[in-house]
């Protein structure tokens, strides 16, 4: 499984949301209902599930599903 893939499955987990649901544009909050403790248990939930640790400032940047696929495809490649 993809690191996007993988991150694909995480916000789906959290957001309760199905895989079909996460396009590109929904915004985490406005489309898929996430709260600061939602969007804390995502990051907590990408830093485990890929190995990573996400810094703040870029945690600040991630407002769609899009913005997460293109930052964890970032650090695919």
């Amino acid at each position: 499984m993809s690191m996007k893939d993988t991150a694909l499955a995480v916000v789906a987990k959290v957001s309760g949301k199905e895989l079909s649901e996460l396009v590109p544009e929904a915004e985490l909050v406005a489309n898929l209902g996430m709260d600061s403790a939602k969007a804390l248990e995502l990051l907590v939930e990408l830093e485990d599930q890929l190995g990573i640790e996400i810094p703040d400032e870029d945690a600040a940047k991630l407002n769609t599903v899009g913005d997460v696929l293109s930052y964890v495809g970032g650090l695919e490649g």
